[in-house]
């Protein structure tokens, strides 16, 4: 059937009085029909049946004649069929409806209940370039559809400029409701904090946890003793964990004793619970280890708690640190354990007394090959102590695991070369084994050798021996088909010839 017979025929069938044939027809006339035809379909768009109407609006947006759409689709925007809203919003779109009857019908439809006629709303406003009703818009920050509140954050925020838009956001971010006002929240720049302030401040007491939490992270940035008295009573009486686990983050300070308090009623929180032991951390005082000793005894508080009071207990550095930390490694919680290495690695960070430097490296060189899955954190322990240089080296040539031999290259180079210790860095058989890593078999491994070698010389050990030599070897590995491989040595290759610098 040839296009004149195949229109003859879809126009017949639209007079006819079976709805599943009209509904064809007039998906089929936009489909092989010409342009004095979209008139056609805008006469089918008053059908009784909103199937017919639903496909007049299809086919109107195919034939793309938005003359024949300019004045039957803003209708069927409103229709009572949400099928036909939908379709008729989509074809509008399509046809680039502009002026303010196409305006006005979307705006219309921002509060739709259908989610699908409320995205096109916003895609229709999107490229008219206006908000419609700004409050009917603002409000879909709270939208609970994804892809609703996002194309309304994302109008509102090309919009940002409008006085009118920039008003309602503000508006809402004081006094509107729920995700509305966080989300407002976060569009707002942090200028804008201080006029927020006696909102934020009632915020605090805001039926919705989730809406006291932006609050709290608004008020972050604003370090005065009003705030901060503020952020502490609401402590006292929260009752959501989340929230006071964001408050206790936010009051957290070294010395301040009154945190001991409400830290220590949230120590069994699951959720809170690891932010209250952070909190003791930070405060550092008899009082506040005493609590976190407590913590890492008692195994019926989570995992997480009891890990986060172990990081504490080392960064805290008492004189029973390392002795409380040792056995924590063999705690039948996985969290603990890496907990314990977190804070033998800031014991180790602050300085180990000579007493406790053999038992640190023997327990965490142990953990390196016991547990290769953990490797790389547990390497990040032993940064900067000098004792496990030995070991360290040992395993760098022969170790099996690709984790292990990864972790430990990285930890042959200091930091830098003043601290305790250094001097037993930069031997020349270390240069050597960073250069024999380039050619493991594991990418990982020659990742970790090109990153330890660049270390080597950003901190100004003498350059490795047969630079000619490395330096084909680099310029092979930039073919490599490791993405990361050859970023690092490429800024390898500009660090050796450069040895010393800084990049």
């Amino acid at each position: 059937m040839g296009s004149e017979h195949q229109i003859a025929f879809f126009l017949r069938e639209l007079a006819g009085r079976n709805t599943q044939r009209r509904v064809a027809a007039a998906k089929g006339l936009g489909k092989v029909g010409r342009r004095e035809h979209a008139w056609v379909l805008a006469e089918t768009a008053g059908d009784p049946v909103p199937q017919v109407r639903e496909a007049a609006a299809i086919g109107l947006g195919r034939l793309g004649v938005p003359e024949a759409g300019e004045k039957v689709l803003p209708l069927l925007m409103g229709d009572m069929d949400p099928w036909v809203r939908r379709r008729a919003s989509l074809a509008a779109i399509h046809l680039g409806l502009q002026g303010d009857g196409i305006v006005r019908a979307f705006t219309k439809l921002l509060d739709d209940p259908e989610h699908h006629v409320r995205i096109n709303a916003l895609v229709g406003l999107t490229a008219l370039g206006v908000p419609g009703d700004v409050p009917a818009l603002v409000s879909l920050l709270g939208d609970p559809d994804g892809a609703v509140w996002g194309r309304a954050r994302s109008l509102i925020y090309e919009l940002r400029d409008d006085p009118a838009v920039r008003a309602e956001v503000i508006r809402t971010a004081r006094h509107g409701d729920g995700a509305a006002r966080i989300e407002a929240l976060t569009l707002l720049p942090r200028r804008c904090t201080e006029r927020l302030l006696d909102s934020l401040l009632s915020g605090l007491r805001d039926p919705s946890p989730d809406v006291r939490i932006a609050v709290a992270s608004r008020l972050s940035g604003v370090e005065t003793p009003q705030i901060r008295e503020a952020l502490a009573t609401a402590l006292d009486g929260e009752q959501s964990p989340a929230v006071a686990a964001r408050l206790l983050h936010m009051l957290e300070q070294p010395g301040d004793q009154q945190l001991i308090g409400p830290a220590r009623r949230w120590l069994r929180d699951p959720v809170a619970g690891p932010a209250a032991a952070h909190a003791l951390g930070e405060v550092d005082t008899g009082t506040a280890v005493d609590h976190l000793r407590g913590v890492i005894a008692d195994t019926a508080i989570p995992g997480p708690t009891r890990a986060a009071a172990a990081k504490a207990i080392g960064e805290c550095g008492r004189w029973d640190a390392v002795w409380l930390l040792l056995p924590l490694l063999d705690d039948p919680d996985t969290d603990v354990q890496t907990g314990a290495v977190d804070g033998l690695g800031a014991a180790v960070y602050g300085g180990l007394r000579l007493w406790e430097r053999r038992p640190v490296t023997r327990a965490l060189i142990a953990r390196l090959t016991a547990e290769p899955s953990t490797a790389w954190r547990t390497g990040y322990a032993l940064i900067g102590l000098a004792d496990a240089l030995p070991d360290l080296r040992h395993l760098a040539d022969s170790a099996e695991e690709t984790e292990v031999r990864a972790a430990v290259l990285p930890l042959l180079v200091p930091e830098d070369r003043d601290g305790p210790g250094q001097d037993n860095y930069g031997a020349e058989e270390d240069v050597r084994r960073l250069v024999r890593g380039l050619d493991d078999p594991q990418e990982p491994v020659r990742c970790s050798a090109a990153h330890a070698l660049k270390q080597w010389l950003e901190v100004g050990f003498a350059p490795p021996p047969d630079r000619d030599a490395l330096h084909e070897r680099l310029t092979a590995l930039t073919s490599d088909p490791s993405p990361r491989l050859r970023q690092v040595v490429a800024a390898l290759l500009q660090a050796l010839a450069d040895p010393g610098g800084r990049n």
